[in-house]
This record gives structure tokens, sequence and C-alpha cells, in this order.
């Protein structure tokens, strides 16, 4: 029994300050294992955490699994780009180190597959690959994944935006692939979880619209005749 079979129906919430707001107030590790501490005991399954101390701060305080990766860059590769990443990620405690398998170029000129080797012969973590079509997702597990994830789908040239999550990806990996296929990305709403089970999926990844005041408040407060009256001026 690995922490997949742990997360087998269930809700993962992904517990991370926005990356794009550096002065986000969540941005604390004590903060996040808090988050994730109020998140486990609402049920989710795993919790996703990215950076070594929240890793470690979240690995203390909750007991499902953690899935870590380490963020790093501004374009690109940037989900555990190197071995390196993941490793550390996996020492701060991650029980599953997610990372970067789409086929765009790796910082370091390495491979998916070589994080993979690194991951699995340096420490008792497995490895989720985050991919954006069909065929990394098949090349992930070629490569050594241990499952794979949606996360990226919309956010790279080979996979075109979506409004809402990629169910119809969700769905094609989960016909072809025997490792778990977890779905993420742009997960709002209890209907689109229960769409993507429908779709295959092992388990669901859901963040902001969980884990974050600051992107709530801000879609909340759009609707308001405040936020009308700035957008007519």
């Amino acid at each position: 029994m690995t922490v997949f079979d742990v997360m087998r129906g269930g809700l993962v919430v992904s517990c991370q300050p926005l990356p794009d707001e550096p002065d986000d107030p969540m941005r604390d590790a004590y903060v996040q294992a808090r988050v994730a501490a109020s998140a486990a005991a609402g049920g989710a399954v795993a919790i996703r955490a990215n950076g070594p101390d929240d890793i470690e701060a979240i690995r203390a305080a909750v007991d499902v699994p953690v899935i870590g990766l380490v963020k790093h860059g501004t374009t690109g590769v940037m989900i555990t780009p190197t071995p390196a990443h993941a490793v550390r990620a996996a020492t701060a405690g991650a029980h599953v180190v997610a990372v970067d398998a789409t086929d765009r170029p790796r910082p370091d000129a390495g491979s998916f597959a070589d994080t993979v080797r690194a991951v699995h012969s340096r420490t008792a973590a497995l490895v989720l690959a985050d991919i954006s079509t069909l065929a990394e997702g098949l090349a992930a597990v070629d490569a050594g994944a241990d499952a794979v994830a949606t996360t990226l789908s919309g956010y790279t040239p080979a996979s075109p935006p979506t409004e809402g999550p990629d169910l119809r990806l969700v769905a094609q990996l989960a016909e072809r692939l025997e490792v778990p296929v977890i779905a993420e990305g742009r997960y709002r709403t209890a209907q689109q979880v229960r769409q993507a089970f429908e779709a295959g999926a092992h388990a669901v990844v859901m963040g902001n619209a969980v884990t974050s005041p600051l992107w709530i408040t801000r879609r909340l407060v759009e609707a308001t005749p405040r936020a009308s009256e700035r957008r007519g001026r």
C-alpha cells in the first residue's frame, strides 16, 4: 500500500501563497501549516505544499500525506526543475515529490527521468508528474513516474488555456494509464470535483479556491457595486 492508495477517491488541498504575490500575507510556513491542519481536519486526504520550510512545517502539523515541490525560477519549468530540488523536497518531509514533466527544456539541461532516478534512488519518496498533455503523461510514466497530475494543462504552449479544469485530459489519461491520475488545475466547485471523479480521477486537488483568502476575496469583490464603479471610471 502506498500513499496514493490513501488518497484514492479523496480531495487533496494545495496550501500555497499566490506565486505572483510576494507580499501575500499567507507567505509564512507557520500560517501554511495551520491552514493545512484545518484542511486535514475538514477531510483532505493529502496536502500539496511548496518549499522546504512549508513542507517541513506542514509535515509536522498533519497526519496525512504531503505532496511537496520546490518552485524555482519565473518562466518555463519551475516546479521542482532539477534532481537537487526534488531531493530537497523529499528530505524536508514530502511523501511524494511533484515534478514538472512537460516536454519543455529544463534549466539544468537534464530530463524528467534524471529527477525520477534521483528521488527513487536517494529517498523513500514517490514521484508525481505534473503534465499538460496526454503525450507528456504517457512519457512520464515511461520515465518512471508513480502517478500523473494534470496540473499544467492550460499553462504551456502545448496546451491551450481553458476557463475551467481540463476534464477531457483527465479522462484520456485515466483510460490509457495504470498509475493514479490526479486531477488538478482550476478546480473551484464541488460539481467540478464530482466531474473529475466521473472522468476517472484517482484524487482531485483544489488550491486557491480553498486556501487563499487573497484570491477568494478578489473574485468576490468583483461582484460588488464598488468594483463596478471602479471599472466604469
